[in-house]
């Protein structure tokens, strides 16, 4: 196995010192968090002028190394510093996740109490995920059947608002938290709606829920 040479300097000077042994100029390192452009290197007779991501500062030896072999020929191929950049660059578009208001009281139901009446009764207590009543159009969420959703990223539960009516069964909305809990218990998350196909293993727990045919019955006399 080859041996990974870590770069202990982690600062600005310390990486200017190391290039300037290696290539025998001054060196001017400019740190910067510029995302576009990753590694920009100018150079004049005497001098070089780098600006280096902050991913750099933790660069190991042989990345470094292979950054002065660069700047004293710029034919020289870079293979080690392409799949780093490669590799930040997949961390750097992550995208921070983005803050979720939770809505729990709604005007009939609250969909956090349900919640956890469901996880006592059927997963004892061990469902972690958050819930809250969706902020979509409850109009639009009905046309394309989408009663509720599981998002396994964000382990969050968005319940449409539809559902908080006089008309609806309190089994009814309790039915389709526990549907959406079992994804998040079995790990998965449905691609569209809550009539995608899905496995034997999940149709055979979901039948477990004791007001199972009165849902389906009330669910197909309501929306067919």
């Amino acid at each position: 196995m080859k041996q990974l040479h870590l770069f202990p300097g982690h600062d600005a000077n310390y990486l200017k010192s190391h290039l300037e042994k290696s290539v025998r100029k001054q060196v001017t390192v400019v740190i910067t968090d510029n995302s576009t452009v990753m590694l920009s290197i100018k150079s004049k007779k005497d001098h070089f002028s780098l600006r280096l991501h902050r991913m750099f500062l933790s660069a190991s030896r042989d990345i470094i190394d292979e950054l002065a072999g660069y700047m004293r020929n710029s034919r020289k191929k870079t293979p080690l510093i392409r799949d780093f950049i490669n590799r930040n660059t997949y961390n750097l578009k992550k995208k921070p996740p983005r803050k979720i208001s939770l809505i729990h009281k709604g005007k009939r139901f609250n969909v956090s109490d349900v919640f956890n009446r469901v996880n006592a009764e059927y997963f004892n207590g061990t469902i972690s995920s958050s819930i809250t009543w969706s902020t979509r159009s409850p109009k639009r969420s009905v046309a394309k059947r989408t009663l509720g959703s599981y998002t396994q990223e964000t382990d969050l539960i968005r319940i449409n608002p539809v559902l908080d009516s006089a008309g609806v069964p309190g089994y009814f909305l309790e039915f389709v938290v526990y549907h959406e809990m079992l994804h998040a218990d079995m790990n998965n998350e449905p691609a569209s709606n809550r009539r995608t196909v899905h496995s034997r293993e999940f149709k055979k727990r979901e039948k477990l829920f004791r007001h199972y045919d009165r849902a389906m019955a009330w669910e197909k006399k309501k929306w067919g």
